[in-house]
């Protein structure tokens, strides 16, 4: 296989703060546009991607505003993910005018793709959607694609967290190589590997230079509550004065995993919108006593270490950061997907060829 570097022009839908884009170029592909509705975006997105940022609701986008970042390039790909809540909740038993208004986003795609004919496509999402009508209806518009997809645990490819995502990969130009597989197997990667060597804060302390590095202050009642626990335990390791009331109810007794710590030496768990609460999840720190900063949550989900989320001066807001944190694709995912897409246009460019079993993983 030739080592050239295929020229492949992509627009990244619903691009949030820029992990999928950031991933992307990371593995060679020139991220030409990224659009998202949420105006918070534009500056993290902007500041470290080589990229404009597009302010759109993507179900208002016309074609014609992204065919010409399409074409700057010998190869086109359009990539995103749409909003994750909405799959994660859904009922197909109580469906309401709303729910059908969230699937809109995953069929706007979809018609996006019908109309521009990418020569490369990638949707990245929870991995219950693969379960859900709206994904078969998805896949209708792929009609003339290879497609794989498959559902993907995190720590296979050296994300530090356990989440398991729903990666689809299609093509029109062949069915060679369109599986993650081959990226599977990279070394685990732990809490510590990632954030162990950031300079120690306090609960509701910022750090002098680099204000994301920041933890909320906790009440005293939490504050005892985190010197009880212990890495990996959960609230049952308590003292009984200590123990929520909710906990103490036949309901709250099956919920472990929150008000814990956790653990150096094994992935975080899937880090959310709330990741910045000690309350919300595992979210403690392994041995400090507070919850996660949120530049621990940003690399966590594979963003660099110096990966610019706000403008010098601006203040730091919890809930809107961890809410663009949390719904982030983990940098390392996108460059995982771009290497897979990589390596598919050199095997096209070498005329390999392969049939792929119509499967899921």
């Amino acid at each position: 296989m030739n080592d050239r570097i295929p020229n492949i022009a992509a627009v990244d839908l619903f691009c949030g703060v820029g992990g999928l884009t950031h991933g992307l170029v990371r593995s060679g592909i020139n991220v030409r546009a990224g659009v998202d509705l949420d105006p918070h975006c534009k500056y993290p997105f902007e500041a470290n991607n080589n990229a404009p940022f597009i302010e759109r609701d993507v179900n208002d986008l016309s074609s014609d505003e992204i065919k010409s970042y399409l074409s700057q390039g010998e190869y086109s790909l359009l990539a995103g993910c749409a909003p994750c809540q909405p799959f994660s909740t859904y009922s197909q038993s109580g469906r309401s005018k709303k729910r059908v208004l969230d699937w809109q986003l995953v069929l706007k795609f979809g018609a996006l793709v019908a109309d521009l004919q990418p020569d490369l496509v990638t949707m990245e999402n929870v991995a219950q959607l693969a379960h859900h009508e709206v994904f078969s209806d998805f896949l209708k518009y792929l009609t003339g694609y290879s497609v794989h997809y498959s559902i993907v645990e995190c720590t296979k490819i050296g994300v530090p967290q356990s989440r398991k995502r729903l990666v689809l990969i299609a093509s029109r130009m062949s069915s060679v190589g369109l599986s993650l597989d081959s990226q599977f197997g990279a070394p685990l990667r732990t809490v510590r590997h990632e954030i162990s060597k950031l300079p120690a804060i306090s609960a509701g302390e910022q750090h002098k230079t680099d204000p994301l590095h920041t933890a909320p202050a906790l009440s005293d009642m939490n504050m005892r509550r985190i010197r009880a626990s212990k890495p990996g335990g959960t609230w049952r390791d308590w003292d009984e004065e200590l123990i929520a009331a909710c906990h103490r109810k036949t309901t709250g007794a099956t919920y472990p995993s929150v008000y814990g710590r956790m653990e150096w030496d094994a992935p975080a768990p899937t880090i959310t919108t709330q990741c910045f609460g000690f309350g919300n999840g595992r979210f403690g720190h392994p041995t400090q006593d507070r919850a996660i900063s949120l530049r621990e949550a940003a690399m966590l989900q594979t963003f660099p270490r110096n990966y610019k989320f706000l403008p010098k001066g601006e203040q730091v807001r919890f809930n809107r950061l961890g809410r663009l944190i949390g719904n982030a694709v983990p940098v390392r995912l996108g460059e995982v997907i771009g290497n897979v897409l990589m390596q598919h246009v050199r095997s096209v460019e070498a005329g390999e060829t392969a049939v792929l079993p119509d499967r899921l993983f």
